[in-house]
């Protein structure tokens, strides 16, 4: 089922207050400050909405709560569980930096030398789970991918996005960017 705009928002009403996988931070907290740091630095429309719905995955996951407690250790790939439910209704903008923020990392850890250093231990844990830094070749094979450096900068403030208390707009404001974006299938009638 696609989700619309109304559906995204009333899932991080509903479970935006779990925590955000092993930081000190909720789950819509992260995501308001990873969209809080998109707008700062005037990215397009599409890549606030991406920053603000980058993670959706851990919170479709969140009503599965016992699945994530029973394999612990697992990567549970949450950059690809949101994927099909937005797909319907936004555009590649948003879906693709949202599928590639986790290769992102990937991709820094092999590129950016110091970058490694900036992760916190949560980040680290889950860098072992979704296969460690790239090759050359994952690389080369991830910069040629459309919307690749969207997917760096996204990752960029995904990874600043883990502040404590840090003051953001509210839900609704990053909305307007998500209602912005999207634009639902047009429904196919036959008779």
């Amino acid at each position: 089922m696609p989700l619309t705009p109304e559906d995204i928002q009333s899932l991080y009403e509903q479970y935006g207050a779990s925590l955000y996988d092993g930081e000190a931070v909720t789950q819509l907290e992260h995501a308001l400050q990873a969209a809080c740091l998109a707008e700062a630095e005037n990215a397009p429309d599409s890549l606030v909405a991406a920053a603000l719905l980058h993670d959706l995955g851990h919170i479709l996951e969140a009503r599965n709560q016992e699945r994530d407690n029973a394999f612990p250790g697992v990567d549970h790939r949450h950059q690809l569980a949101a994927v099909p439910f937005l797909q319907p209704g936004f555009p590649d903008a948003v879906i693709e930096p949202v599928k590639m923020h986790v290769d992102a990392k990937r991709c820094l850890c092999a590129i950016d030398p110091d970058y490694f250093g900036t992760l916190s231990p949560a980040s680290v844990h889950s860098l072992g789970l979704q296969g460690g830094p790239f090759s050359q070749v994952q690389v080369e094979q991830f910069q040629q991918r459309p919307h690749a450096q969207d997917a760096l900068r996204l990752r960029r403030w995904d990874d600043l996005a883990k502040v404590p208390q840090r003051t953001t707009p509210d839900l609704a404001h990053f909305m307007r960017y998500v209602k912005k974006v999207y634009q639902p299938a047009a429904i196919s009638l036959t008779t």
